[in-house]
């Protein structure tokens, strides 16, 4: 069992880096909480791939900077249709 959760949270990561996606969008997808994917990536795959850890945080980073940016355009077009 502990072995599904470790591909999983491989797969999760892989899906996030090559897509850039975000914890949302990634837990969408593969069907699962936004907690799952954030335990699966936060412990998870830091003990299971050290290296992949390192890359899926750059793009997690990323989007947590951008994500003030992607709330104010959602509010702005939420506004924009009425």
């Amino acid at each position: 069992m502990r072995e599904d959760m470790d591909q999983r949270a491989r797969l999760l990561a892989r899906y996030i880096i090559e897509n850039g996606s975000t914890v949302r969008s990634a837990a969408k997808k593969f069907g699962v909480s936004k907690s799952t994917v954030h335990k699966d990536i936060a412990w998870r795959l830091r003990k299971a791939d050290r290296i992949l850890y390192l890359q899926v945080r750059e793009v997690l980073e990323k989007n947590k900077a951008e994500r003030h940016i992607r709330g104010g355009m959602a509010t702005r077009e939420k506004y924009r249709r009425k």
